[in-house]
């Protein structure tokens, strides 16, 4: 296969075709730039990804006319944009993010991926990020890789042969790094309180951030654990190197640690590169319910903007701002909530940096509803853990109030009162 530059693999973008970028710390930058240097000679180009990382430039002002992005996930780099209005949001089910492209409801003329150097196999891994981007490859009228020499070889679904790519562009970039963040008293003890719910033999699912690491820093005396998540991140390696997680009591995958992408540092990088322990897998199986459900003691840890008093989520918007996506919060939920002994947890502090608290009587107008009141299970604070499964929208106050700041319980059990006309 002929390796060409970036410029010469771009030709093939047109006015009015449809872009994909391969997602988060796998997307291929060197191509984006490329990209957005034929903006002279295209107009009217659909960009569709997940959250990706580094620069998104394709949503400045003075591209309008030539890009417009709809994602699926509405990632830091795309969410002023996004709330600006220049720049639009699918909402769709991590889940069925695939199905979209594979059914062509959404048809791909180019994909932009980052690879692995190929193989003595002629075969090429999509790295760190599988997810939706494999069905990317399959539909697309023309496949465009960076083939980065950083980019770890990753086991599972992501190891394509050189036939399926049509350009190859040879340029190394070290990928994007996101080191651990700080955790804080309160968010060390909503670690403790989650992991108190946590039961050996479990499945675990949990995203990234100060919540998760806390959670995975306080399950070092747990056992026999399995993973099985849409990502993870540089919190999990101590816990395998520890032998904590063995994915042993797996159905699914046993002895496997199956995500659909990652996110971290070197250290993750470095541990998923050419480990037969890990398998990164298309998102339309990792967050399927029917295989979630199936995984024992299924723990799915996930988080909210704000939860209401009646226990609907809000994990998208502040009000009518757009701040990241539906994402597979849900596909988890649910799957958690069939799993035998599984437990579907939201995990959040009771304020925000502000002080203003996340458990409130009402959603703001405008915000969206990601994961329904009656798929709510637990919901956990530094102040606790309220199990809404199974009780009444009063009873729901009651757990939810219990577990607010102590600030704004006065407060929030006052709206109660004047919600139920004083019969609460």
């Amino acid at each position: 296969m002929k390796t060409v530059s970036a410029q010469q693999a771009l030709q093939a973008l047109a006015s009015n075709h449809r872009v994909y970028i391969h997602t988060a710390a796998a997307a291929p930058q060197h191509l984006v730039d490329a990209m957005v240097a034929r903006a002279p000679q295209v107009k009217n180009v659909e960009i569709v990804h997940l959250h990706t990382e580094n620069r998104a430039v394709y949503v400045e002002p003075q591209y309008k006319d030539n890009f417009h992005l709809l994602s699926f996930f509405v990632g830091p780099n795309v969410r002023k944009a996004t709330q600006a209005g220049r720049a639009d949001y699918i909402p769709v089910f991590l889940s069925e993010v695939p199905l979209l492209l594979r059914k062509r409801i959404l048809p791909i003329n180019v994909a932009l991926i980052s690879v692995s150097p190929p193989d003595s196999h002629g075969y090429v891994s999509m790295g760190v990020s599988v997810d939706a981007s494999l069905a990317a490859v399959e539909v697309a009228d023309v496949v465009i890789a960076q083939v980065n020499r950083y980019m770890p070889r990753a086991l599972g679904d992501g190891l394509i042969p050189l036939s399926k790519i049509d350009y190859l562009v040879e340029h190394e970039q070290p990928l994007h790094q996101v080191k651990p963040a700080n955790i804080t008293p309160e968010e060390e003890k909503i670690g403790e309180n989650v992991a108190s719910l946590i039961e050996d033999g479990a499945t675990l699912q949990m995203g990234i951030g100060a919540i998760p690491n806390a959670v995975l820093s306080q399950l070092h005396n747990h056992k026999r654990l399995g993973v099985h998540t849409e990502m993870f991140t540089d919190g999990l390696i101590p816990l395998v190197e520890q032998g904590v997680v063995t994915n042993e009591e797996k159905v699914l995958d046993k002895d496997h640690i199956v995500s659909a992408f990652v996110m971290g540092t070197d250290i993750t990088y470095n541990f998923i590169h050419d480990n037969p322990r890990v398998l990164l897998k298309d998102v339309a199986y990792v967050n399927d319910v029917a295989v979630i459900r199936q995984q024992p003691k299924l723990t799915a840890i996930n988080s909210a903007i704000e939860v209401d008093l009646t226990g609907q989520i809000c994990a998208d918007s502040i009000g009518t701002r757009h701040y990241s996506g539906v994402g597979g919060q849900m596909d988890f939920i649910r799957g958690a909530s069939y799993s035998d002994g599984g437990k579907p947890i939201i995990a959040i502090p009771s304020v925000t940096a502000k002080g203003v608290s996340k458990i409130s009587p009402m959603l703001k107008e405008g915000a969206g509803v990601v994961t329904t009141r009656a798929n709510v299970h637990y919901v956990v604070t530094e102040h606790g853990i309220a199990n809404l499964f199974g009780k009444s929208l009063k009873q729901r106050a009651r757990a939810l109030i219990a577990i607010a700041h102590p600030d704004h319980r006065e407060s929030l059990e006052k709206a109660a009162y004047d919600r139920w006309s004083g019969h609460f």
